[in-house]
């Protein structure tokens, strides 16, 4: 089945999936300028939260508890953030806004991850759309790591 929606992963995949609950997936985001960044993404189109169901909600709440646990426990970040954007989806004529969350760990003092540092310059302020890859062999290490604290 393919559809348009960038999230889902019905069409191609947003990062590498690293867990499916009832009604989201979580995707390792393949920019990691804040390491352990995620989306997590409705499994069903929906264009605003307005339109979720209890059972959405809640499995969705769910997911916050086991997404935070797990990073905090393999990166130990000061903090999460949490946005809903649907802004990119209106850059084109015809837009499909979908349901998805940016998970953004954010960290208030230097990590290393893979021999790798990772500073987080916006520490305390709304986090930039900076685009930052990764090698692949670090990202597929950092998903394995997660993914094991959620499985």
């Amino acid at each position: 089945m393919h559809t348009s929606c960038e999230y889902c992963g019905r069409e191609g995949f947003y990062g590498e999936k690293i867990y499916e609950s009832h009604k989201w997936i979580i995707y390792l985001a393949p920019s990691q300028r804040y390491l352990g960044t995620c989306v997590v993404a409705l499994k069903r189109s929906c264009r605003d939260l307005n339109q979720l169901n209890k059972d959405e909600w809640i499995d969705f709440g769910e997911l916050v508890i086991l997404l935070e646990k797990a990073v905090s426990k393999t990166l130990n970040p000061t903090l999460f953030n949490w946005s809903c954007f649907k802004n990119s989806a209106f850059r084109s004529k015809n837009p499909k806004p979908e349901v998805h969350w940016h998970f953004i760990p954010r960290y208030e003092k230097k990590v290393k991850f893979d021999d790798i540092d990772f500073q987080d310059p916006d520490f305390g302020f709304i986090p930039q759309p900076v685009q930052r890859i990764i090698p692949e062999k670090t990202y597929l290490k950092l998903k394995n790591l997660i993914q094991k604290q959620l499985i």
